[in-house]
């Protein structure tokens, strides 16, 4: 009897956790970051990110039609076909109807998620008129992040555990964030240099791989202001667990001001020959 209580009292408590966490992700300003007993993405703040949620919602409604349709077909045959409802069953072995269904369906059902999933790979696959370039250079084990267009760049590395200091994340914190502007169309570039990185922020909804000698692009507009984090979710060595990635997103007032002190702490001597917005819109 006393371990049954105590279940039912820890299951309680687990539902409060669960309502409680549910409460502040659903009322909050934004989810930047992981919390306990989240359910579904992070909150998107960015075009591409708000068309993956569509979409992903999208599927799953189509998903369950099929998974119910399927559930009910097996209901009817095992009611239909079952020995006292049949007892001498049919020996047919061949119906080319159903066989041309059952290809051509799934066929048609794959094409109809083939458009929409070809548009948004299309869609975040280049910046189209960027505003502003941030390369992103991946290395054992912190980010490096370069701005072509503004002559700076600078190392990005975690906090370790002695140094975290008040509002800092244990393993998501960083020393310097890569910092945009809200509303501004950001080309990124991203390459690495030893191993394959990837670089993930699930706000934005974009994943691109850094590999050594290749850079890849993909492009984000930050619709809210806001700190959001991410990490390196391709196993690039023994320290993997430790390269975090924070962006913050500033009001454009912000930005100028954070640009201005960046270009005198953090200016670069050479600006590297790299395909930049600037030369992008003339």
């Amino acid at each position: 009897m006393t371990s049954m209580l105590e279940r039912a009292a820890q299951l309680t408590r687990y539902l409060a956790y669960s309502v409680a966490a549910l409460a502040v992700s659903t009322t909050g300003a934004l989810a930047a970051q992981p919390e306990p007993w989240q359910l579904g993405f992070q909150k998107f703040v960015t075009p591409v990110g708000q068309q993956l949620n569509e979409l992903h919602n999208w599927l799953l409604i189509l998903i369950f039609a099929i998974a119910i349709f399927v559930l009910v077909l097996l209901a009817y045959v095992c009611v239909k076909f079952k020995a006292s409802n049949n007892p001498t069953p049919s020996k047919t072995t061949h119906n080319t109807l159903i066989e041309v269904l059952w290809t051509a369906i799934p066929v048609l059902i794959l094409v109809v998620v083939a458009i929409p999933s070809f548009k948004l790979l299309y869609y975040q696959d280049r910046a189209v008129d960027p505003d502003m370039t941030v390369k992103v250079i991946a290395n054992q084990w912190y980010w490096r992040y370069e701005y072509p267009d503004q002559e700076l760049g600078f190392d990005s590395v975690m906090v370790p555990d002695d140094e975290i200091g008040e509002g800092q994340i244990r393993t998501l914190s960083v020393d310097n964030n890569m910092v945009v502007p809200v509303g501004a169309k950001v080309q990124v570039l991203v390459t690495a240099e030893d191993v394959m990185h990837s670089f993930f922020v699930p706000s934005f909804g974009v994943q691109v791989y850094g590999t050594p000698g290749r850079v890849n692009e993909t492009w984000v507009e930050i619709t809210e202001p806001g700190v959001y984090y991410g990490q390196c979710n391709q196993i690039c060595g023994l320290n993997h667990a430790y390269i975090p990635i924070v962006v913050e997103a500033m009001s454009k007032d912000d930005y100028a001001a954070w640009l201005k002190e960046a270009k005198e702490e953090h200016a670069m001597n050479d600006a590297p020959a790299t395909k930049v917005a600037s030369a992008l819109t003339k």
